[in-house]
């Protein structure tokens, strides 16, 4: 579990605190930093990092919905930064209370977010002005938006998701789940939750009346992230255990025997295996695989459907925590943040976004 206590409050000065709390309570395996590798020369031109990133933990990357120029950053420092990633330079930002925990744009000029302070806000980039449209009665952990239904969703610890209209500041519907909320992800008119004790929901936006289908991870320990394949036919979930399950949401046995989990961020030194949270997935919208980032610091491209790793990225500077594909490929947004697997470092890692321009090579599924 993330946190046991609600904080209606957090000061700058004491929420390195609650963060180690929460670190301390999703009770980790053994994690080992290893030493960085040196960037080849294809790395150097196909990557660059922004400037002015964030000065604490990068807690979402997201980019636009029509374009890879603008990227939006929330972070632990209380800020939702937006870049322009063509340019390199950062182009607004906007604070919180308190540490910000996720962030999605609503179209090219609104963005939302919410964290600790258990508030969801919205940002209109044309006007610079900010509007706290509601409140959860505990941090908020996730915000997406869903097109399909016109709504942005928001999960929370209190173990409930809201449905927010962007055209009005109310919430139409809460739908009350079996736990703290962890990650969520949309697939079409259709939401999957996962929560603490490795459940997972999925829910027919169009009709929130009931629970779809209640679900038990296929992975032994803690979920930390679900994304939903483009084709919408099933969705990815990642545990702090390194591994990765591909999991479909047709119900029947036939299409459930195609599902199947498999180990990844792990690495053997010395006869002895170093297992790492796997963070953060991303999908690519057009063909379909999905990159992965760990806190062994690597980035993973996986072609799913044909249970095959396409490549791995150089190592990073430490873990890293959100990805985010650009809506034609073309780009991967890479949050290199420390999440403080190991407490308190006397040298820190910067934290940082680094900029890919990814090809087909990289992301393809060979035929």
């Amino acid at each position: 579990m993330i946190l046991s206590v609600k904080m209606k409050k957090v000061s700058i000065k004491n929420y390195y605190d609650i963060r180690l709390r929460a670190r301390y309570e999703i009770n980790l395996p053994l994690f080992v930093l290893l030493i960085p590798a040196h960037l080849t020369m294809a790395d150097q031109v196909n990557e660059f990092k922004l400037k002015n990133p964030p000065t604490d933990g990068i807690s979402a990357v997201k980019f636009g919905p029509n374009s890879n120029q603008f990227l939006l950053v929330s972070s632990w420092d209380t800020t939702v930064r937006l870049y322009d990633v063509l340019s390199n330079t950062m182009r607004m930002m906007y604070n919180h209370s308190s540490p910000v925990l996720d962030c999605c744009f609503h179209d090219s000029v609104h963005a939302y977010s919410g964290g600790i302070d258990d508030t969801l806000k919205m940002y209109d980039f044309n006007a610079s002005a900010e509007t706290t449209v509601g409140k959860h009665d505990a941090p908020i952990r996730c915000v997406e938006y869903c097109p399909s239904v016109n709504v942005v969703i928001t999960g929370s610890w209190d173990q409930s998701v809201k449905l927010w209209d962007p055209r009005s500041p109310c919430s139409p519907g809460g739908l009350a789940q079996p736990d703290k909320v962890y990650t969520l992800a949309v697939c079409g008119d259709r939401l999957v939750v996962g929560t603490a004790g490795r459940r997972v929901l999925v829910w027919d936006l169009r009709n929130i009346g009931y629970v779809q289908q209640r679900r038990e991870s296929s992975l032994k320990f803690q979920t930390r992230c679900i994304r939903c394949f483009p084709n919408k036919q099933g969705y990815v979930l990642s545990s702090i255990e390194g591994r990765v399950a591909v999991e479909y949401l047709d119900p029947s046995p036939e299409v459930q025997k195609r599902k199947y989990a498999f180990k990844c961020h792990r690495i053997k030194e010395n006869g002895v295996e170093k297992i790492f949270p796997v963070n953060s997935i991303a999908f690519h919208n057009t063909h379909n695989t999905f990159a992965t980032g760990g806190s062994d610091g690597f980035v993973n491209i996986w072609d799913g459907f044909n249970k095959k790793r396409l490549c791995q990225f150089h190592k990073y500077p430490t873990s890293i925590s959100s990805l985010a594909f650009s809506h034609d490929g073309s780009t991967l947004a890479i949050a290199s943040s420390y999440m403080y697997e190991f407490d308190e470092m006397k040298e820190v890692p910067e934290d940082a976004v680094f900029i890919r321009n990814v090809t087909d090579q990289e992301t393809k599924p060979k035929s």
